[in-house]
């Protein structure tokens, strides 16, 4: 699959009210199947089991005290903030809560509070991802920044993108480890933008977080152990995190200028879904079924898998690609792809 095959005057093309019609269809029959009810006692449940996890990881992490055993319990909370933050993911998306207000209230004690991830930067960012997945100018997940994710911004990058642009594909997995601290310096950052809501509240919970996690790991640990906690802590959070995102998007089509299909084709044609069982499911937080989540991003995380035959199907009825590989296949095009948009920075 190409950039053309989105393009608006591509032999794709269908007319607009067609193309309207197309998802109006498509959400009837999700609509009918009941996937679209919320699953209160699901929430519930992962909710208090990541409670759970925060609470016992800490409470490790003071038992054990000043032992090197501890970076053991740094590994598990990593993978605990993940968790976390796909929770505050589904939140976000009133997938949780029909109603505004819990469901911001939630979204940062579980974000600001709990993990130091700012919700309302991360919100108004993910909505402007969902709008136009992979759109250039208009999907901040693939703006030019530390690494170039189009051939046409390799060309024009300048600086550190270029320099790390040439080998992006192997440095890819090493800069995750990064990812973590630069999703709260991204939060902090945000709270001078005066579009952000509440921006007393958020920069509150977050400055306490911060200021409660420092504390402990140093009034816990020596120097030495709490730096290397520390670093152990977000540089798997980071990975972990990635891990979970790259397979959604990475190496699918990208969109630039004018090119916006509609609704139903921008989705699907730009989302990629991994096949695997209930583990892959438990790790990437029920994203593996991400084009399904794209075209109906406030149902429930749980049916996804029951829409998934739905989706397909019909994508298939009206001649739409529907992309899903496997777990490893996916980072395999992911890397693949971020290789060959450096090629113009190889060779010049």
């Amino acid at each position: 699959m190409t950039t053309s095959d989105l393009a608006p005057g591509s032999s794709r093309r269908v007319s607009q009210r067609g193309a309207e019609g197309d998802y109006a269809r498509l959400l009837r029959r999700i609509s009918d199947a009941g996937l679209m009810t919320r699953r209160p006692v699901y929430y519930a449940a992962r909710l208090g089991l990541v409670g759970l996890a925060f609470v016992a990881g800490w409470a490790a992490f003071v038992l054990l005290g000043d032992s090197w055993w501890t970076l053991l319990v740094a590994a598990f909370m990593a993978v605990t903030f993940a968790q976390i933050a796909l929770v505050m993911h589904d939140v976000a998306h009133r997938q949780v809560f029909r109603l505004r207000q819990p469901t911001e209230l939630v979204g940062r004690i579980v974000g600001n509070a709990g993990i130091g991830l700012g919700y309302g930067w991360w919100q108004d960012k993910h909505t402007r991802h969902h709008a136009n997945p992979n759109h250039e100018e208009l999907d901040p997940d693939v703006a030019p920044d530390v690494l170039v994710w189009s051939q046409r911004q390799a060309r024009s990058s300048r600086g550190l993108p270029r320099l790390i642009g040439r080998a992006q594909a192997f440095l890819f997995f090493p800069l995750l480890l990064l990812e973590g601290l630069n999703l709260h310096v991204a939060g902090v950052r945000a709270l001078r933008n005066r579009s952000v809501k509440h921006r007393g509240w958020e920069g509150a919970l977050l400055l306490g977080h911060f200021a409660l996690y420092l504390t402990a790991l140093f009034a816990v640990l020596p120097a030495d152990k709490a730096l290397a906690f520390f670093a152990v802590h977000q540089g798997l959070f980071g990975l972990y995190m990635g891990c979970i995102f790259a397979p959604n998007h990475k190496g699918m089509p990208t969109l630039t200028g004018n090119d916006r299909p509609d609704y139903l084709r921008r989705q699907v044609l730009t989302s990629r879904n991994v096949r695997g069982g209930a583990l892959t499911g438990l790790a990437l937080g029920g994203l593996n079924y991400q084009i399904e989540h794209h075209l109906f991003p406030s149902m429930p995380t749980p049916n996804l898998r029951h829409a998934q035959m739905i989706v397909r199907d019909y994508c298939t009825e009206i001649g739409v690609p529907y992309h899903e590989t496997g777990l490893i296949a996916s980072y395999r095009e992911a890397l693949r792809h971020l290789h060959n948009v450096g090629a113009p920075l190889r060779n010049p």
